[in-house]
Order: structure tokens, then C-alpha cells, then sequence
């Protein structure tokens, strides 16, 4: 499952890749691509935390089955 966190960031990095190939200054495209690059970082780190929970909920519910 997907976190409102982890779409956050991938649609900012679409964002800024959208700008980024419309943008007719290099420096400006740039800039743009090294904040898409930075949104799609927090992405993988937000991915990732997302798995983890999702993990730890399914070790907890396999626990409690167990327990029963």
C-alpha cells in the first residue's frame, strides 16, 4: 500500500520533471532535475517505511493468531 506521503513525493518529481523538459534556460533544468532526483529520494525512503509497516503489521497479526 501506497502512503499519501510516498504519492506526495512522486507527483512533486513529476512535477518538476514536467518543468524541467519544458524549460529552455540549462541551468533552470538543472535545478529542476536535481529536485526531482531529491523528490524521488524521499519517494524510495517513504517506499520503504511503507513496506516496513506493512511488515510489522503482518508480524503482529501472525503474533496474535498464534496466541489464540
Amino acid at each position: 500500500m501506497q502512503s499519501n506521503a510516498t504519492k506526495f513525493y512522486l507527483d512533486q518529481a513529476a512535477q518538476a520533471r514536467a518543468k524541467s523538459e519544458s524549460e529552455q534556460l540549462q541551468n533552470v533544468r538543472e535545478n529542476l532535475d536535481r529536485c526531482a532526483a531529491a523528490w524521488e529520494m524521499l519517494a524510495a525512503r517513504s517506499r520503504r517505511s511503507d513496506q516496513l509497516r506493512a511488515d510489522e503489521a503482518e508480524r503482529k497479526a501472525v503474533a496474535v493468531a498464534l496466541a489464540e
